[in-house]
């Protein structure tokens, strides 16, 4: 079974799988035009409401986007839809900031390339990305069966690959890094602490210098 298949599954039958308050949001000017891969149930949408902003979520999951639409009333500025973050239904230029929070890190190395190309045609020139996906040092990192480097196949049926900062710079061509680095926290379950740890970054895409 896809894995896009298995976030469906598991949105069907656990219903909302993120829940929590979102405590950063990037930095960026009200009604800037926002949009969010893989939003989910709605967790980071939520906050972005809050910001003023004119807010995208897309998902590739009918039922996450249902839970999504119930969460926010008709007075919510949010828009979202179904697509797919390797051909976004969007014309280019169309967004000053993209968040792909954890989502990136679930799609094959060859998909992770199409996605980025699709992340620098709708982002704006000097537009942001703003990417959060779990590092190397995550306690996670080489559970499960290996389908590619740094991947893991776990028993839920989703993908997860884990990144060095490094690796996150060099996917993002066309972009210049404005911020990288790692944030790491416990986490206690059933009274061990695990090690949690992924990579925050912030890209700017390039401005094209017209000739003279």
């Amino acid at each position: 079974m896809e894995s896009e298949e298995r976030w469906e599954e598991n949105y069907v039958s656990r219903g909302p799988l993120w829940g929590g308050v979102v405590h950063s949001l990037p930095a960026l000017p009200d009604y800037a035009r926002i949009l969010e891969l893989g939003c989910g149930n709605g967790k980071t949408l939520s906050a972005m409401n809050r910001s003023g902003w004119d807010v995208t979520g897309i998902d590739h999951s009918p039922r996450a986007l249902q839970l999504a639409r119930q969460a926010f009333p008709e007075e919510y500025k949010i828009s979202l839809a179904r697509a797919d973050i390797r051909q976004l239904p969007f014309c280019a230029g169309s967004f000053e900031g993209v968040c792909a929070f954890h989502v990136i890190g679930h799609l094959s190395a060859g998909d992770r390339a199409t996605s980025l190309q699709e992340l620098s045609r709708v982002t704006r020139a000097g537009g942001r990305v703003f990417f959060r996906d779990f590092s190397t040092w995550d306690f996670r990192y080489g559970r499960g069966k290996v389908t590619e480097p740094g991947t893991f196949l776990r028993g839920n049926g989703i993908q997860t690959h884990y990144f060095t900062e490094g690796e996150v710079v060099d996917l993002f061509t066309g972009f210049v890094a404005e911020s990288t680095g790692t944030c790491t926290w416990h986490m206690r379950v059933k009274g061990i602490e695990h090690v949690r740890s992924e990579i925050t970054a912030t890209f700017v895409k390039k401005l094209i210098r017209k000739k003279p």
